[in-house]
């Protein structure tokens, strides 16, 4: 019998929708791609929605902005404006400004679209934010997932990009005197900075170009880019498999959760209309970014200067405080027939630089200190790791205060203080409130952890008082179950690792180096209970009261 005769017939679909998807399954193999993807699995926990959160966040933002880009004209030629905004009938403005009016007050829908795309844009930096808070104060960014962390890095930098270059297209007020502070610090850099800022605005600031170019960067370039980042970041996902939290029978060899289809796909879908809904909510109830209440932008006058969305705000704290003399030292200086303008420069590049550098470099500068190399797919309880969280919390702090300095102005008149008291107060917690941070999380930290070794070993506190026989007064403890101590014994505490000599019986001053953090790091520690430790801990005689004390609750 020929090979012809004994192979299978080919399949042949029934109905026409079925012909037309085994037409395109053939040519591309979309089958053998869901099939494999679909069995992916994925842990359930309700940290990893945050970044689902900046994903639907983000496709809303495609689809408000489409719409808005029908209506929006990125023109700064003049005219009067002569739409449904009785107030500024009349009123010279560019036409960048009045196409966002007509957009707000004569486009049917057009208010509700903007304050959806404004809303949608705050939550999408949030929430990539939270979610890299998790991944940091968890461990996620370690091996294999560090070019992971430097793609959700770069990531917020592009999404703090989008919403400022979109939050400067009305040309309203407002934008104008943000544009105007980056105008600044763009010619604060010294030599080449003048001519940046003349390139950039096509001119002398403000120019008649800068909008139209932040609108080709706001629909073009920083969204593909964005694109671009996050099916790097989901490509890495499914490479290196989904982290998952400590618990009985998991490690670092396997992933228990559930499937991506149908479980995980299902999941997603209503997720994603939630996440819409609670955008509509807030875009239909709460006003965002109300335009026709600053008027056009005119840079003649003096104004009381900018309060821009959260995510930039800390550069323009950071602004705020810097005084402009040290003393008798002015800060503004001249070099080589250059001016120096430091009062500007340091503050909007320095504190940003160390924040995002240190956050690019800190998964190489964790593993350099621990030497630790392996393969890490558990993560980590933030208290134990106390050192990384209270780091994590300093930095926190330390852009929360910058943040604060940007409503410098709001909280003296909101409170009925001083300006130059909120601004000396925050130039002090500025360099003491990231240590303040950094002493009270790690003690807190630590308590914790005593705390959770003291439960694994005696049991969880009843408060009920029992004598025993002998006439000495115990505490009764409930008994914890497998799975609860296992989660208060099942990590790693690692030691101070010393300084170890090379091939060569030297011990370098990196390695000095490398130790001493070591020791800074790791010379506090509360040791998790061990096995023999657990054992002793159960046999001092509490189970035998326990045992007593469950029977007479079963007898009675």
């Amino acid at each position: 019998m020929s090979a012809a005769s004994t192979a299978e017939p080919a399949f042949v679909a029934k109905t026409k929708t079925g012909r037309i998807t085994d037409f395109v399954d053939s040519r591309v193999g979309g089958s053998g791609i869901l099939r494999e993807f679909g069995r992916k699995v994925f842990p359930d926990h309700w940290s990893f929605m945050f970044g689902e959160v900046a994903l639907y966040s983000f496709v809303i933002l495609l689809l408000s902005g489409t719409f808005l880009t029908f209506f929006f004209d990125p023109s700064m030629a003049e005219t009067h404006y002569d739409g449904g905004y009785v107030p500024l009938k009349g009123v010279e403005m560019s036409v960048a400004y009045s196409s966002s009016l007509n957009i707000s007050f004569d486009i049917r829908g057009g208010l509700f679209m903007r304050q959806v795309h404004h809303w949608a844009a705050l939550l999408f930096v949030a929430s990539i934010a939270v979610h890299m808070l998790r991944v940091f104060f968890t461990g996620a960014f370690r091996r294999p997932r560090e070019m992971n962390w430097v793609v959700g890095s770069v990531l917020l930098i592009l999404a703090m990009a989008a919403g400022f270059t979109g939050y400067s297209l009305p040309d309203d007020l407002l934008s104008g005197n943000g544009l105007r502070i980056i105008d600044g610090v763009i010619k604060s850099i010294p030599v080449v900075g003048t001519y940046i800022s003349f390139f950039l605005f096509g001119g002398e600031f403000p120019g008649t170009a800068i909008i139209s170019r932040l609108y080709m960067l706001h629909i073009l370039l920083v969204p593909a880019l964005i694109l671009l980042m996050i099916v790097l970041h989901l490509f890495m996902v499914v490479v290196h498999k989904h982290t998952q939290y400590p618990g009985p029978g998991r490690n670092d060899n396997n992933v228990v959760g559930y499937p991506l289809g149908p479980v995980y796909a299902a999941k997603a879908g209503g997720f994603f209309f939630i996440v819409f809904g609670v955008i509509a909510l807030m875009a239909a109830f709460f006003t965002i970014n109300p335009i026709w209440n600053y008027g056009p932008y005119d840079p003649s006058p003096v104004s009381a200067g900018t309060q821009p969305d959260w995510y930039i705000g800390f550069v323009d704290g950071a602004l705020r405080l810097m005084p402009g003399t040290l003393g008798n030292w002015h800060v503004e200086q001249i070099f080589f027939g250059h001016v120096f303008t430091f009062n500007v420069l340091l503050p909007a590049l320095v504190p940003a630089g160390i924040l995002f550098t240190i956050m690019f470099m800190y998964p190489w500068i964790e593993r350099w200190v621990t030497k630790d190399d392996r393969e890490h797919h558990v993560l980590d309880r933030p208290r134990n790791a106390p050192t990384r969280t209270a780091i994590g919390m300093a930095g926190f702090v330390w852009y929360c205060v910058m943040w604060a300095a940007a409503g410098s102005d709001l909280i003296a008149t909101h409170f009925g203080v001083s300006l130059n008291d909120v601004t000396y107060w925050l130039r002090a917690l500025f360099f003491i409130g990231p240590v303040i941070a950094f002493v009270v999380t790690k003690r807190v930290a630590l308590a914790l952890q005593r705390k959770d070794r003291e439960i694994a070993l005696h049991g969880r506190e009843t408060g009920r008082i029992v004598r025993l026989p002998h006439g000495e007064f115990i505490e009764v403890h409930a008994p914890l179950d497998e799975y609860k101590r296992y989660k208060l014994v099942g990590f790693e505490s690692p030691q101070v690792l010393p300084a170890v000599p090379n091939e060569h019986g030297v011990v370098t001053r990196k390695e000095k180096r490398r130790a001493l953090l070591s020791r800074w790091f790791f010379e506090d520690r509360v040791a998790p209970a061990t096995p023999a430790e657990l054992e002793a801990a159960h046999g001092h005689g509490h189970e035998a009261v326990e045992a007593a004390e469950g029977s007479k609750s079963l007898t009675h």
